[in-house]
């Protein structure tokens, strides 16, 4: 899969392909926080897309004339270019909507999504009962290896009262599951405004703010459901999404993730990160405990760090399913440099146990602890000593291939509809192999300057 970017804030012109880690890193004001954002209101949006697969309405009078009926799903792999197609331009008509912004300033702005034919890989095996009112009214299935999807009815046709229309909805957003699911992965995001967000998570509710803020300046009567469906945001998707879910810790922490069931070692290591651990008493009340101390603390007697890896926490040990992607802008966030050596090491874990993992970062911390991982992958004795002695496990490791850099910084682009290439704000792909890491200068280039600098001040010229 690729994603590309088009006159999307600073980026003139850019194009990603995910990997298992995907790291992008740049100047301040280089475009980061944009192609970020767009890329987790894509994943977000194509789901709820409503005509990404369109089921035809004879398949559904056949459903109900006759019980059952076989859909091919190989013509929607076929036509995968063109459903893309539609689904990115559905997608960027909504770019305002997901930076909470005037839709002027994306007037020219286009995220394009592509596919490999190689990247279609549908669920071997499918099995789903749908209904309505808690009555289960038909079944879809799919056997392996098979390029059938059986739709069978399981009540009699007199009892079907949803409207074929919905009907056809229910099928095509299922046959998206089966087609594209593999693909897309669901995101989960840690926005650079998660410290606040933590300290005032009770307080804010974006929501019920904008439909009082509406209510105190109209003079006439509206309907407040459609206040709050229609009315622009004040606050771009990521940062809703994820004060969203930090309202929402207590009703979360009742669910388990499967690494806090088949890794507890995982949990462990984030434990020692934060120096404690999180938890939820039966009153639905939050603290921090730290390790070795008796202390219970709230949310805002914990220290900076406790607050911005509240989410990450809650994430990894109760919500977090394989295929995952966990964005994390700015992970460095209140750490000191040994947890930030940490939480690279964490995030290898993650990536290693099918958890994807994209990160925007400044630190030169985390860039050179996920190389040391991945020049440690290499299956040579000397390395594997080095290891052991530095006491890395091998769950940490990283094959380079698993490992996807870009900087976002000024390059030459061949843009769209021009003969030779330009110079212009992008995102450039660094190579990444076993034996320097990632090839990335601009961190090194601003330390050589620091270390030039204080050599001449200690050893004159």
């Amino acid at each position: 899969m690729k994603i590309c970017f088009r006159n999307l804030g600073l980026i003139q012109q850019a194009e990603i392909q995910l990997g298992d880690l995907t790291v992008l890193c740049g100047h301040n004001n280089s475009g980061k926080t944009y192609a970020t954002y767009a890329l987790y209101g894509f994943l977000s949006f194509w789901q709820k897309s409503l005509d990404i697969v369109n089921v035809s309405q004879s398949a559904v009078k056949t459903l109900l004339a006759e019980g059952n009926v076989v859909i091919d799903i190989q013509e929607y792999i076929d036509n995968s270019a063109q459903i893309m197609s539609k689904c990115s331009s559905d997608y960027t008509k909504t770019l305002s909507d997901v930076f909470a912004s005037s839709s002027s300033s994306f007037s020219n702005s286009s995220v394009d999504i592509t596919l490999d034919p190689i990247d279609i890989q549908p669920a071997s095996t499918f099995e789903r009962t749908m209904g309505a009112a808690r009555n289960s009214l038909f079944s879809i299935s799919k056997d392996p290896d098979s390029f059938s999807v059986t739709i069978s009815l399981l009540v009699a046709k007199e009892e079907v009262t949803i409207p074929p229309s919905l009907i056809s909805k229910i099928i095509g957003d299922t046959l998206k599951d089966i087609i594209f699911g593999s693909i897309f992965p669901r995101p989960f995001i840690a926005s650079a405004e998660r410290t606040g967000a933590a300290i005032f998570r009770k307080e804010l509710h974006f929501d019920k703010n904008r439909l009082l803020k509406s209510l105190s300046s109209s003079s006439k009567d509206i309907d407040p459901f459609d206040l709050l469906q229609n009315a622009p945001s004040d606050y771009p998707l990521p940062i809703r999404d994820n004060v969203d879910f930090t309202r929402q810790i207590e009703s979360v922490a009742k669910k388990k993730s499967f690494i806090a069931s088949d890794h507890p070692e995982v949990i462990a290591e984030f434990q020692s990160i934060i120096g404690g651990d999180y938890t939820v008493t039966k009153n639905d009340e939050l603290y921090f405990i730290p390790h070795g101390k008796r202390a219970k603390l709230t949310v805002d007697e914990s220290s900076s760090s406790v607050r911005s890896l509240l989410d990450i926490g809650f994430y990894i040990r109760h919500v977090a399913q394989k295929g995952d992607l966990l964005i994390v802008d700015e992970p460095e966030l209140n750490l000191h440099p040994s947890n930030q050596r940490c939480i690279a090491r964490l995030f290898a874990r993650l990536a290693n146990l099918g958890i994807r993992v994209f990160i925007t970062t400044h630190s030169d911390h985390i860039i050179r602890e996920i190389n040391t991982l991945i020049m440690l992958s290499r299956n040579d004795e000397r390395i594997k000593e080095i290891a052991i002695r530095e006491k890395y496990d091998s769950s940490e490791l990283l094959a380079p291939t698993k490992v996807k850099v870009f900087i976002a910084q000024e390059s030459l682009v061949m843009l769209e509809g021009m003969k030779r290439r330009t110079r212009c704000r992008t995102l450039v792909s660094a190579s990444v192999d076993a034996d320097r890491g990632i090839h990335a200068s601009g961190f090194d280039d601003t330390i050589s300057e620091m270390n030039r600098i204080q050599d001449e001040i200690i050893w004159g010229l």
